[in-house]
Order: structure tokens, then sequence, then C-alpha cells
């Protein structure tokens, strides 16, 4: 083989080669996929908890705040994000208010727990594709890996059949082994380092999230 053009070294690869190239190309395109999805997603929620944040704090009725985020005047997508926390919350609160004959602690206990769990879902889309790009980050350079020692181990096993072994002889396989490694680099660096990012915006939204269940419980305790 005395071309050693990528396009030549990739398809003239051994089979296993090309199986560890082909998956490590597509986790990289679902990882990348998932990335631009994520980038989106935690802006919006961070938008909506900065305009939610603004509507609450600005003083206004709680329970006409309740009808206009069940009204969907609040956001064309539903509730979502501290508004859902808030909601989950204040339903809960007002349903058992207007029953009566319920002590106060039972009361915000329940609510808490409404917010809660509106807390949860909301925290589990957040974290939605995190473990995907993390199993990238950190199984993709292995895979590569495998890739280069079985090219490695097939170039040299090819040199028992050479009279007089060569560079020439063993570089399209070690070549083609490097390649896979600088693919799965390729794959494992942008999952790695969108996973830090993601993660680490994720927790700043959750910290923001229990701030309000605790400030928004401190008001409705004041108000049963």
């Amino acid at each position: 083989m005395d071309d050693l053009s990528l396009l030549t070294l990739l398809s003239e690869a051994s089979l296993p080669v090309q199986v560890v190239m082909a998956i490590l190309v597509l986790a990289s395109m679902v990882s990348w996929w998932y990335i631009f999805l994520k980038v989106f997603m935690l802006r919006n929620a961070e938008r909506e908890a900065d305009e939610f944040e603004n509507t609450f704090w600005a003083g206004g009725d709680l329970g006409k705040l309740h009808e206009s985020l069940t009204a969907g005047r609040l956001s064309k997508k539903g509730i979502q994000g501290m508004a859902s926390i808030f909601e989950g919350g204040f339903k809960e609160y007002a349903k058992l208010r207007r029953q009566g004959g319920i002590e106060s602690a039972d009361l915000m206990e329940s609510a808490r727990r409404a917010m809660r769990a509106a807390y949860n879902r909301e925290m589990d889309e957040l974290d939605a594709h995190l473990p995907f790009l993390a199993s990238v980050g950190s199984v993709s350079p292995y895979i590569g890996l495998f890739g280069t020692v079985w090219g490695i181990m097939n170039a040299f096993r090819g040199l028992a059949n050479v009279a007089q072994a060569t560079l020439a002889h063993v570089a399209p396989g070690i070549a083609e082994a490097l390649i896979a490694t600088a693919i799965g680099l390729f794959a494992a660096i942008p999952a790695v380092i969108a996973y830090n990012r993601f993660a680490s915006n994720v927790d700043r939204l959750a910290v923001r999230y229990e701030s309000f269940m605790e400030e928004f419980t401190n008001i409705l305790q004041r108000k049963s």
C-alpha cells in the first residue's frame, strides 16, 4: 500500500478497525447532537427562571400569578422550570386550604412535597443526555485504543509473510491504527468539555430552584 491518504487508509483498514471507527464516528455525531440540544435547553431554562423570578418578586398577587400560569399566558411552552415548582406548591397549598381543618404544619409539608416532586421532574429533564456525554467522554479513548492495538498487531502479523521487513510494509497498518486513536479523542474531548460545562449549569439551576423553594415556603408559611 503506497498511498497513505486518509481515505485510502480508512477504506483499506482491517474490518475490526473499521468497525471501531464507525462506532466512534456515530458516538461523536450523537454526542454533538445532544450538545446542541443541551445548549438551547439550558439557555431557555435560565431565561425562563429569570423571567419568572422578575414576575414573582414584583410583588403581585400569588393567586393571579397562578391563574396566569395555568392559563398559559406566561409561557408559550407551558409551565416549566421554576414556574412549575411554584405551580405545584401553590396548587397543593390552595387546595388543602380550601378544604379546611388541616394543621399549618401539615399544610406546609404537603406544599413542600409537591414542590419537591416538581423539582425532581425538572432536574430529570435538565440531566437528560448528560450520562451519555459522560460515557462517550470516558469510553471513546479506550475504544480507539482497542482499534489502535488491533491495527498495530495486524500490521506486525503481516511482516511474517515478508522476506525483508521495511518501514513501507508496517507504516500503513500503524497509520490506520493511529487514526482510530485520533477519532477516539475527537469523540471524547468535546463530550468531556460539554459534560463539565452542562453539569455546572445544571448545578447552578438546581441551587436557584432550591433557594426559591425555601423562600416560597417561607411566604406560604406566613400566609397560613
